[in-house]
């Protein structure tokens, strides 16, 4: 996901109506005081953003596997579309993990070209609905400056966001988490309480559902092996399990879908914004609980739950899932691997473990 700031207000949604060609940038006057229109209009209806100088072959052009994308394929999409921004020097960007290739472009910019059709089709939530939810977030999240069009040399409708200072939380050295916790938990209690009108189903939205045998599964091989505790694991997982039944799990909310460490960063010492917006929708709020088991600690994830305010339910559901996920990063990357899921992955399985014998 490209690294953008919020500090650079929402733009207009164009006539749905209209076929014609047209440039979706965004204005500069307004910040956080005017709240933007609902996206979905009087009829809670998410509206579509019309990519610039959009054709209707490129509208209706199949979208194929992965694209070979470099900077010559940047500049000349450039060109043609935003020609203003052509000369800007381009480089490689941060790494966005399989689903989008980033280019940064002068100094305050990045190009965000989506690598698959399941990432395309978030770029457009994104490009819909961020705009609107960022000022009403405590942290910046990318919001976008213009909308490209599918052409010749790149077969997906591609954006440009505003660049976000900052490194990693998961590289950041001397990080204060009890800051980090509350920051955290208050973004995720602003997102949830936001009316989910007209929102997008998130890609995520019940990720402890349908795979129940999978993971137990996975439990029992990774107790074989001497890694985890058997018991405690399944105790972990059993208690998501049945916190399905409660009250909040039948009412979406909107969800990052993916607050994993790789996804916050930290300017001047704290935590300032949180980006990766592909799963986000409505789904269950216990999704973005995940960085109290990927990221905190025993001493900080009290004030992360405190912050966020969600019941002992949501809770279990939250700490079942950090469990699953770390139980599927260890399957795919290895026991002993260095790769930073894995060694998420490893954290996650050890503290949702402990945080529940210590709950019991």
């Amino acid at each position: 996901m490209a690294w953008c700031s919020n500090r650079h207000p929402v733009g207009t949604v164009p006539d749905r109506g209209s076929r014609s060609a047209r440039r979706i940038e965004l204005g500069r006057g307004g910040g956080r005081r005017h709240l933007p229109h609902h996206p979905g209009g009087d009829r809670g209806e998410p509206a579509r953003l019309v990519a610039t100088r959009e054709t209707d072959a490129a509208r209706h052009r199949p979208a194929r596997g992965p694209a070979v994308v470099s900077v010559a394929t940047v500049r000349e999409l450039l060109h043609q579309q935003f020609p203003r921004w052509a000369d800007l020097p381009i480089t490689n960007g941060p790494s966005a993990g399989v689903g989008n290739a980033l280019f940064r472009l002068g100094d305050d910019l990045v190009v965000r070209l989506p690598l698959h059709p399941g990432s395309a089709a978030a770029v457009d939530v994104e490009l819909t609905w961020l705009p609107w939810l960022a000022p009403q977030l405590p942290l910046a999240v990318p919001v976008p400056v213009a909308a490209g069009a599918p052409a010749g040399v790149f077969p997906r409708p591609w954006a440009v966001f505003r660049w976000i200072r900052g490194v990693g939380v998961d590289a950041y050295q001397d990080l204060d988490l009890m800051d980090v916790a509350v920051r955290l938990g208050r973004f995720v209690a602003a997102l949830r309480d936001i009316d989910t009108a007209g929102a997008p189903a998130s890609l995520r939205p019940h990720p402890l559902r349908g795979d129940d045998g999978g993971v137990r599964t996975d439990i029992r091989a990774l107790g074989a092996a001497g890694v985890i505790d058997e018991a405690l694991a399944t105790a972990v997982w059993d208690g998501a399990q049945a916190a399905l039944a409660a009250a909040s799990y039948h009412v979406p909310v909107w969800i990052h879908g993916d607050v994993f460490p790789m996804n916050l960063l930290v300017d001047r010492g704290a935590l300032s914004a949180v980006i990766d917006f592909d799963l986000m929708g409505a789904g269950d709020s216990a999704v973005d609980m995940v960085p109290a088991w990927t990221l905190l600690t025993a001493k900080t994830r009290p004030l992360f739950r405190e912050a966020s305010g969600v019941d002992d339910d949501t809770w279990a559901r939250g700490r079942g899932w950090a469990l699953k996920a770390g139980l599927g990063a260890i399957r795919r990357f290895g026991v002993h691997s260095h790769h930073p899921r894995a060694v998420t992955g490893r954290y996650a399985l050890s503290h949702t473990i402990a945080d529940h014998r210590q709950a019991t």
